[in-house]
């Protein structure tokens, strides 16, 4: 459905489309070729459906459904279980619901290149998983299962293709589940007594077959499994498309490259390429995966008419005059439009054929404010702007916005190349919700996202809450464009660009911290910066404690007068007892309009388009018994971590270095912590090598963080030859189980006994996971330190490996650090506290 795509990719295409209403378009609009319209027109006389679905992010098929969608012209979709919420970030510090938010806008890029349509379901990626049943378990089997047969009822798909089988060769439990309930979608999703609430909204559905589309033809051979052995259909996808003038190949490899966070940059393929299709359920074909199902409109009683007008409109479309081709694509709209439109596929070509008409216009709709964001019940100013650049009679015969009550009738004729402009002030209503996404309005239940509005699972984002209509007529038919209100603007680099428009508190606080750690009881000050989404906001803002603390002074008083001025506040807070209890410190303003505990953070990345949340406004405040001897820390970043903060904590002076700051006297420094990854991602690092040993062998103490071993997709191997002062390797070896039981290997080491005694106590209340990527092929002088392992497998060594060089000391960890740091877990900071201590301990 190539119209769709274009619906996203350009800033004056309609958002008629069944699925990306909510997908607005991003960076540089693209203008649709003839080549485009000729795919779309192409695509009208297909009424076939392909439902791919996976558990993360960047584990579709991108040159598969790049095919499906642009040389089949069947309409495509691809489901991800999760928004890759639990996955790694190799481009910021951005963790959990935040790295959800960046990878859920990669996907949407990729599909703006390759076409298809993006859905997802409640599931949370709550980390690696090594079997089928835990992510089922931690997801809520039924509630996941629901939403796949929900958007399968939704989506009326013929086939459906999963990326993963059910079992363990998927290699990750989420990608297994996938599979697994996959297979039982298909199986339940036309049974009326599966789910009866959803059928309010849908209806029962039954694909006519599922695949298995494994990576390699030899993945499906497997002496346990003979029957899979001989029943494999091959597909030819690396094709060419003269219209699109690129291979398939070519655009999946342009798709598949915007999971920049995953660092999954390929190069372009070019050339024959076969994808491998295993029958799972289903009838089954000869040679190809929509053998025998009627891909034409004889799907749509009364429709023997629109066949022939479609191969006409094709016949006879001339690139050099589009708008040739407007009287039949009317003509092909009014007899549509006769039709049942309840039924999904006329919807869905009423689309393509209003998206072809405005593409062979060239006609622009835009409804922009003269700001990005606005408070409910607050007033904007929107110009909407309206061009036909041929010379065609189109007449704009009403401009409506809806949610602000405006309306005007005119009878205007829109003469070529000339713009209709018209500026409305706009009065937003009171109830608008903010533009927090939809699935993190509520807290998260374990492994599942709180969405209670049926209606919204699978959407990919938010449906715009601000909308403006443009009506036009041609040839007597009325024809009416809705648009999102974005905001555009000029980067000095970029050019033109569009951000979302967005609906925010009158006032929001953020905290500077997320953890405020005392090991003793001298006071931490902590500042709130205030910030006004609207002119003229005052009040006061005070700090919701758990009990045991105090707060000094009580209240603080704040006084905005321009919208997005800003405030600083600081209060002293003091542990009153020994016994103050862990919780969370609220952050709390109120005004005459009430009480606001929301901050604001905004993710922005060149690749996407900026995404602003609103967290709750909460820290975690708590007791560690905890000493720290390190004082003077420096730190090397890596791919981005929270590390620095909580290090800050425990009292350290934190010194952050570069190259430039590497090649000083490193003498001063009581320890030297690396981020996670250094090694993969900075290439400096193999100039300061030497100096880093140096200074371990002169009596320092050197703590690396988790490193990838890199592999042919993620092309991130390490940027030195040895990492350490005696060789180790990185394997891949993780526990995933964030309550595994730890085996202490030598409980007379020093690093468990100074300054801190390390006890069974200090590994609970971890998240997420143990450790990752531990070290492998260590010798003598290396000692490891835990034995750890994952249910039913063996204990793993290497999560922790330690070796004295020279006066001082070196530590490589996979130990989750980087999430137990920032989430306040006790025993990781009394553990990393003996870790940068070691040389102080041993004065």
């Amino acid at each position: 459905m190539r119209s769709i795509r274009l619906l996203v990719l350009t800033a004056f295409v309609g958002l008629s489309s069944l699925q990306t209403q909510a997908q607005v378009p991003f960076g540089k609009p693209r203008t649709a070729t003839p080549g485009d319209i000729q795919q779309g027109i192409r695509r009208l006389n297909v009424l076939g459906s392909v439902l791919y679905i996976a558990a993360h992010p960047d584990d579709e098929n991108t040159l598969f459904l790049t095919y499906l969608h642009n040389e089949r012209n069947i309409r495509t979709a691809y489901l991800s279980l999760t928004r890759g919420d639990g996955g790694q970030n190799l481009i910021g510090a951005e963790q959990g619901e935040y790295i959800g938010v960046i990878r859920t806008q990669e996907l949407l890029a990729a599909r703006r290149i390759d076409g298809p349509e993006q859905l997802f379901s409640r599931a949370y990626d709550f980390g690696f998983s090594k079997s089928t049943d835990e992510a089922v378990k931690m997801w809520g089997r039924d509630q996941v299962l629901s939403d796949i047969v929900y958007l399968i009822r939704k989506f009326q798909p013929d086939v459906i293709v999963t990326r993963f089988p059910p079992d363990s060769r998927a290699g990750h439990g989420h990608h297994s589940a996938s599979g697994y309930l996959a297979e039982e979608a298909f199986r339940l999703s036309n049974d009326p007594k599966a789910y009866p609430e959803q059928l309010k909204l849908v209806k029962p559905w039954q694909a006519r077959r599922l695949f298995w589309n494994a990576f390699i033809p030899n993945q499906f051979q497997t002496n346990n499994r003979p029957n899979e052995a001989g029943t494999l259909l091959g597909i030819e996808t690396g094709l060419y498309n003269p219209l699109l003038g690129k291979s398939y190949g070519e655009l999946a490899a342009e798709s598949r490259s915007q999971h920049k966070s995953q660092g999954f940059g390929v190069a372009a393929n070019r050339g024959n390429k076969i994808d491998y299709l295993l029958l799972k359920e289903g009838d089954k074909p000869q040679a190809d995966l929509l053998e025998g199902i009627d891909m034409s409109w004889n799907r749509v009683p009364n429709s023997e008419r629109i066949q022939e007008q479609v191969y006409r409109l094709g016949n006879q479309f001339n690139p050099l005059q589009p708008a040739a081709s407007i009287p039949a694509l009317v003509a092909l709209h009014r007899e549509i439009r006769q039709l049942d439109t309840t039924q999904v596929y006329v919807k869905t070509k009423l689309a393509e054929v209003e998206t072809i008409i405005q593409q062979c216009l060239g006609l622009v709709f835009e409804a922009l404010p003269t700001d990005y964001a606005a408070t409910p019940g607050g007033q904007i100013d929107v110009r909407l702007n309206a061009i036909n650049r041929i010379n065609f009679p189109v007449k704009l015969i009403k401009v409506r916005l809806p949610q602000a009550g405006r309306d005007t009738t005119m009878n205007l004729l829109m003469k070529p190349n000339e713009q209709l402009s018209f500026t409305f002030p706009a009065k937003l209503p009171a109830s608008l919700a903010y533009s927090q996404p939809y699935w993190l309005e509520k807290p998260l239940q374990k492994g599942l996202f709180t969405v209670t509005d049926q209606r919204k699972i699978g959407l990919p984002e938010n449906p715009p809450q601000l909308t403006a209509e443009f009506t036009i007529e041609l040839d007597g038919l009325p024809f009416t464009y809705t648009r999102p209100w974005l905001y555009k603007y000029t980067d000095p680099v970029e050019g033109e660009l569009y951000r979302s428009f967005e609906v925010r508190p009158d006032v929001t606080v953020n905290l500077t911290e997320r953890v405020y750690a005392f090991a003793d009881n001298v006071p931490k000050t902590v500042d709130v910066l205030v910030k006004a989404n609207r002119p003229g906001v005052k009040g006061t803002i005070n700090l919701d404690l758990p009990a045991g603390w105090r707060a000094t002074p009580a209240t603080i008083p704040f006084s905005l007068t321009d919208k997005q001025q800003e405030q600083r506040v600081t209060f002293t807070l003091i542990p009153q007892t020994a016994k103050a209890e862990t919780g969370k410190l609220k952050a709390v303003a109120t005004t005459d309009a009430g009480r606001f505990t929301t901050g604001i953070r905004t993710v922005s990345y060149p690749h996407i388009p900026p995404q602003t949340l609103f967290p709750a406004a909460e820290a975690t405040v708590e007791r560690l018994n905890v000493i720290v001897k390190a004082k003077n820390v420096g730190y090397i970043a890596g791919a981005g971590d929270d590390v620095p903060a909580a290090l800050r904590q425990m009292g350290c002076t934190v010194s952050l270095l570069d190259e430039a700051e590497l090649g000083k006297d490193l003498s001063r420094f009581d320890a030297i912590v690396v981020g996670i990854r250094a090694y993969n991602t900075e290439e400096y690092l193999k100039n300061v090598q030497s100096k880093l040993m140096e200074y371990v062998q002169k009596g320092g103490t050197m703590v690396v963080q988790y490193l990838t071993p890199g592999s042919a997709v993620l092309q991130s191997g390490l940027k030195v030859n040895q990492i350490g002062p005696f060789p180790f390797a990185i394997g891949r070896d993780r526990v995933a189980e964030e309550d595994a039981t730890i085996t202490v290997l030598n409980p007379n080491q020093f690093l468990l006994n100074k300054p801190n005694k390390i006890t069974e106590e200090d590994f609970k209340g971890w998240v997420q996971e143990r450790g990752i990527y531990f070290a492998q092929d260590y010798g003598q002088p290396y000692e490891s330190l835990f034995s750890m392992n994952d249910t039913g497998e063996a204990p793993k060594l290497g999560s922790l490996i330690y070796a004295p060089y020279g006066k001082g000391h070196f530590i490589y960890t996979g130990i989750a650090f980087f999430r137990q740091l920032p989430n306040g877990v006790p025993g990781a900071y009394r553990l990393f506290a003996n870790l940068i201590s070691a040389s102080s301990s041993n004065k």
